[in-house]
């Protein structure tokens, strides 16, 4: 379906033109019609499938008409994490570009400077106000916030926000919102507790579930069965195979994040690691870095590999295995952003890990390719998913001192 053809005014459709945004994608033609009409909405749907402009395009498209208060705050957009809270900020930002429609990102780990920078967008009526619950929820404290006039309330990646322990802070913000406020829930999965927190914000809402999408064929999915300790072994001896370019490396913890960043550092690799601990402005230090290519390798945790769009991603490595079959999903989908769907996915997976593994292979409906250990490395475990059930972990916690391949050599 075209954008044309939906229920949108023209300076929002112009908008969207100038974007080259042309034909919808499966979430939007079937949410924003349903958004348009005033309704409750629960969506399923991954990062990837074009969720935020399902709920942001009608959202800006009512607002847009002049018929909602012109100093309040219109609609609310909650996010999980101030990456994702600012990928949305710079979608409405283009969206709105021929709509009078303006919108203030609100989230943590920043300054005194960006807190006042933030209140003092609040305060002057910003239309649309994206924001992390726990930074939204200190400006309500300290009476900052008039939610008298919210019409919108949007939650974007729900699971993930009941995930991190928001889910107090999410009620607490919804009850002190108009009763009579439209309320839009997205999440990438619909486990028993969405299902219980739909319940309690959601009037009789309409539910529009699309379909996991699997990895495209066109991305290459390789793993390597191995002991845990081997891990680092395999990576030097793949990084001195071919130097590395526009890589990635998923970890699942902060420490181990950390530690093979600190690791790979010593093996002199030009790296940096990305996680929660950082302040704002050096994630956003080490992200400028990376795209800009002064950084060859960027060690993760999974706050990556949803709300962040990287182009030219010639790598990703799953250093351990992710916590279930739709984060393997997001984490090697960076490797075909702006490659034409072209990319190189590499798994390590430890005993322990064989079963997690198993199950991700059962969801891709494939057996990803193990390609054989060098023996230089050493003897590596079979590949017996059924046999290690019973050990399956998030894999040892790394020492920083990992072994090193004989054939390794530290880069000049």
């Amino acid at each position: 379906m075209r954008f044309d053809e939906l229920e949108l005014e023209d300076a929002v459709l112009d908008g969207l033109d100038a974007m080259n945004f042309l034909e919808t994608t499966p979430v939007q033609e079937l949410t924003i019609p349903i958004i348009l009409e005033g309704k409750d909405v629960i969506a399923c749907a991954q990062t990837g499938t074009g969720k935020t402009a399902a709920y942001v395009l009608p959202v800006i498209n009512e607002l847009s008409k002049g018929q909602h208060a012109s100093n309040g705050i219109n609609a609310i957009i909650m996010a999980p994490t101030r990456e994702l809270a600012q990928q949305i900020d710079q979608q409405i930002e283009g969206f709105t570009y021929f709509v009078p429609v303006s919108a203030v990102a609100v989230y943590g780990g920043t300054d005194g400077i960006a807190w006042e920078q933030q209140k003092r967008g609040i305060e002057m009526g910003a239309d649309i106000i994206i924001a992390t619950p726990g930074r939204l929820l200190s400006h309500m404290k300290l009476g900052n916030i008039d939610f008298s006039h919210v019409s919108f309330f949007i939650l974007d990646e729900a699971d993930r926000m009941l995930d991190m322990g928001f889910f107090e802070d999410i009620m607490s913000i919804y009850k002190e919102l108009p009763k009579s406020c439209q309320t839009i829930m997205f999440s990438a999965t619909m486990p028993p507790k969405i299902r219980t927190l739909a319940k309690s914000i959601l009037k009789t809402p309409e539910e529009v579930k699309i379909a996991i999408s699997r990895p495209p064929e066109s991305i290459m999915q390789t793993a390597y069965i191995c002991y845990e300790p081997q891990k680092i072994a395999i990576l030097q001896h793949l990084f001195v195979e071919s130097r590395p370019q526009r890589v990635i490396i998923f970890s699942s913890s902060k420490l181990k994040v950390k530690e093979l960043a600190s690791t790979l550092k010593r093996l002199k690799f030009n790296v940096a690691a990305m996680h929660s601990d950082l302040e704002q402005s050096q994630r956003e230090e080490v992200m400028k870095e990376f795209k800009n290519g002064r950084i060859d390798i960027l060690v993760a945790t999974d706050v990556v590999s949803r709300g962040i769009d990287i182009n030219d991603i010639r790598l990703v490595v799953n250093f351990d295995i992710p916590h279930d079959p739709e984060d393997y999903v997001h984490r090697i989908g960076r490797t075909a952003r702006g490659t034409g769907g072209e990319g190189l996915a590499i798994t390590f997976v430890s005993v322990e890990e064989q079963y997690s593994f198993k199950k991700i292979e059962d969801f891709l409906q494939k057996n990803v390719y193990k390609i054989p250990v060098d023996p230089i490395i050493g003897e590596a475990p079979l590949y017996e998913p059924d046999k290690n059930k019973q050990r399956r972990g998030r894999g040892g916690r790394p020492t920083g001192k990992y072994p090193v391949s004989p054939r390794g050599r530290q880069r000049k």
